[in-house]
């Protein structure tokens, strides 16, 4: 008791720390309790990182801030425009035809279950196969259920859908626009003696504009090979699996493992078991190991220093606080919580280092 006694005091005496200890807990407070409420800023605020890059490019270029700005705020315009007329459409119908197609598949999936007791008789019985259809579809009629729910819930979201399809990028803008005096707006509120918030910040920017950048571009290239291989080997929903397979890359490792299951039970029931159905499995692992081993290294820049294992724990801890947007956000709060251990000094003589080097630094 002493000892975690006297770590407390010798820890919370240095105000930095409380300084930094502060601003976490007001952060973690707000995305906690504003997080439905803000999520359209978050969002601006993400697409602003991607977009900031090439308004720095197109200032070195020698234009004025203001022009850079509104060049690149037109070519993300004309990409929404895009991707909503011309990509969603095609996946909506992709998925329609794909959900209409579930009744044939089960009777076909149905009649091979009731197949493997003729041909395994001393593995599989009768019993076994009629206790596992009828636990599936079970499963089944509740999952319908539900995405009928669902469904029916969302046609009421259609306003909000498009209200935040006219303000995420007005808030992109302004995002942009402004980006400096937001940023001094935000430091008037912090107090003069920083370093500790300010290493913090500057470790946790840098690793996160890496990691956006990195993951846009490789959601767009792995989604468009993906594309690609699938039209080329006739896969049907070529479209709405390739966007998936795009998407996959946010979740590291149990992404690329979790699509292999809806690409391999398209190719089954296009093409049974034989030569064309080990072509797309082939040709998806080549895509996987392809994004992995050249990809990454190539688009990230900058290490994010993250071990598999920590990796894996973000996704599992914050996907059970917060769901999809805690998945979806695991690595860049990994990434947070790595800085804030790395420049938490442990004892004196190491916080007075870690003010040396943010001096020097500056």
């Amino acid at each position: 008791m002493n000892l975690l006694t006297s770590w407390f005091k010798r820890t919370f005496a240095d105000p930095q720390v409380v300084i930094l200890g502060i601003v976490l807990v007001v952060g973690v407070a707000i995305v906690a309790g504003l997080g439905r409420m803000l999520a359209p800023v978050f969002a601006g605020i993400v697409i602003a990182y991607l977009l900031e890059a090439a308004v720095v490019r197109f200032q070195k270029l020698g234009l004025p801030r203001l022009a850079s700005v509104s060049l690149v705020f037109l070519l993300f315009l004309a990409s929404l425009f895009l991707f909503l007329f011309g990509l969603v459409p095609k996946l909506i119908r992709q998925l329609t035809q794909l959900v209409q197609q579930i009744p044939n598949y089960i009777t076909q999936g149905t009649e091979l279950l009731q197949q493997l007791p003729e041909r395994y008789p001393k593995m599989v019985t009768e019993e076994q196969v009629q206790n596992l259809i009828t636990g599936a579809g079970n499963e089944l009629a509740t999952t319908g259920q539900q995405f009928l729910t669902w469904s029916l819930a969302s046609v009421g979201n259609i306003v909000s859908l498009l209200v935040l399809l006219v303000l995420i990028p007005v808030l992109v803008f302004f995002i942009l626009k402004d980006k400096d005096q937001l940023i001094n707006w935000f430091k008037g509120y912090l107090p003069d003696e920083r370093h500790l918030v300010t290493s913090v910040w500057a470790d946790v920017e840098a690793q996160i504009a890496n990691y956006v950048r990195g993951k846009a571009g490789e959601i767009v290239i792995v989604g468009g090979v993906s594309y690609i291989t699938f039209v080329t080997l006739g896969l049907q929903y070529s479209a709405l699996l390739a966007t998936i397979v795009g998407f996959s890359v946010l979740i590291p490792y149990i992404g690329a493992a979790v699509v292999t299951v809806p690409i391999a039970f398209v190719a089954f029931f296009q093409w049974g078991w034989g030569w064309s159905f080990g072509q797309v499995l082939i040709a998806y692992a080549i895509i996987q190991a392809l994004d992995g081993n050249v990809l990454v290294p190539l688009l990230f820049s900058e290490a994010l220093n993250l071990h598999p294992v920590a990796i894996i724990v973000a996704i599992l801890v914050f996907g059970g606080l917060w769901g999809f947007w805690g998945v979806f956000f695991a690595i860049p709060l990994a990434t947070v919580v790595q800085a804030v251990l790395k420049a938490w000094p442990r004892n004196p003589e190491e916080a007075d280092t870690a003010e040396e080097n943010s001096e020097e630094a500056a």
